[in-house]
């Protein structure tokens, strides 16, 4: 911290600083835009940058850091502890209303409105399905030339192989998940379903960790990512409502047992049940893809911001990047501003080159003007991160 000046002269010294040195910051981070304009956007990292940058990972493993000083440094304060039990997800490429598999040795059903589960027969079908009748009960069909019935339940249909891959078919393709398989109503009453995949936790990492970070990278790195995955997991089945985790980059990215890669399933095993611990709680691991060099404060204080030495090596594409977009994007998307005159920066987050993160920008137009978050704007305009600054040149 600066001690203030006490004298005349020092307090006249500072003044002229301010005076002096004023409009060269605002000049620095406000720009007049053209009718026609291109606006060149320089900037950092890749993600929101709250704890792990997983470039960063890479490097500080590069360098010899093991996965628990990688960790350390990404999640200061944090203790170490352990983690098990089911976790419970919602397969977001499952779009329609019934919970279709592809038929294999050893598939089971458990109808959750009471009895055992119950090994579906050999009779030559090659897909089963449980799918919601017009009076909203759940019937079993399987198919061989058609769909035939087999059977309706009293509750929901649960499928499952004795702890072996299932198929399931969805819009998109055949997809492989470990664990249960259930068609569960969106809402009491409502004939919308949603499939929700229950499997160990150990199970749900292994498909989590080669979509969040190549699982031929740095041993160390990969195991740094398999304790981020966990740790999470075991975090957000805590704080979410009903302990449901999603399966996109709103939670974690997890593809289930066709996602799997030998080598992320030898970090997982290395690190079995290891997690990351605050005040005796799982640690909220957030995690990115590339800090730029700083990470950013988060909502908790272990995730701190820290410089970040690791991000910045020849592998990692997105330390440093550039975009270049017309003027009319911004317009498009902030149409009430009418034609876009100018830029300011009103606020960071003062970590790094230019004062670093983007908090709160004003754009101003013919039309008027309009304040935006730095969050809201990388999120409207597809931005890499929001540490960036600008030049604007006529086109």
């Amino acid at each position: 911290m600066r001690t203030r000046p006490t004298v005349l002269a020092a307090g006249l010294l500072t003044l002229a600083l301010v005076v002096a040195s004023a409009p060269a910051a605002v000049a620095a981070d406000s720009w007049r835009v053209p009718s026609k304009a291109w606006l060149t956007l320089t900037g950092h990292g890749y993600g929101h940058g709250h704890g792990m940058s997983q470039y960063g990972a890479e490097g500080a493993a590069r360098q010899g850091l093991t996965h628990r000083r990688i960790l350390g440094f990404y999640y200061p304060g944090t203790q170490w502890g352990t983690a098990a039990g089911p976790v419970s997800v919602v397969i977001g490429s499952d779009t329609t209303d019934d919970l279709g598999v592809v038929s294999r040795r050893g598939l089971r059903l458990r109808d959750t409105g009471g009895g055992a589960a119950v090994e579906l027969p050999a009779n030559g079908a090659t897909r089963w399905r449980v799918v919601v009748t017009a009076t909203g009960r759940n019937r079993v069909q399987f198919r061989t030339d058609r769909w035939r019935r087999w059977a309706d339940l009293r509750g929901e249909g649960e499928l499952s192989a004795g702890g072996r891959p299932i198929t399931l078919v969805t819009p998109t393709g055949l997809r492989s998940y470990r664990g249960r398989l259930r068609a569960t109503a969106v809402a009491r009453g409502s004939r919308g379903r949603d499939t929700v995949n229950t499997l160990s936790l150990e199970a749900y990492v292994r498909g989590v960790v080669p979509l969040e970070i190549p699982a031929s990278w740095s041993t160390e790195a990969v195991r740094a990512q398999a304790v981020a995955a966990r740790t999470y997991a075991t975090y957000e089945r805590a704080h979410r409502a009903g302990g449901r985790l999603c399966d996109s980059t709103s939670c974690q990215v997890y593809g289930g047992h066709g996602a799997e890669h030998p080598a992320a399933n030898a970090a997982v095993e290395a690190t079995a049940g290891q997690v990351l611990t605050h005040r005796g709680a799982p640690a909220f691991t957030q995690f990115a893809s590339s800090s730029g060099g700083w990470t950013s404060a988060g909502s908790v204080p272990y995730l701190a911001a820290v410089e970040d030495p690791y991000d910045d090596w020849a592998g990692n594409p997105v330390h440093d990047w550039s975009l270049r977009l017309a003027d009319t994007a911004v317009e498009r998307a902030w149409p009430a501003i009418g034609d876009l005159t100018g830029v300011a920066v009103t606020r960071r987050d003062g970590n790094g080159e230019w004062g670093g993160r983007i908090r709160s920008l004003t754009l101003t137009g013919s039309r008027g003007k309009v304040v935006v978050s730095g969050d809201t704007f990388r999120s409207v305009l597809g931005l890499r991160s929001t540490w960036l600054t600008f030049r604007v040149a006529a086109r």
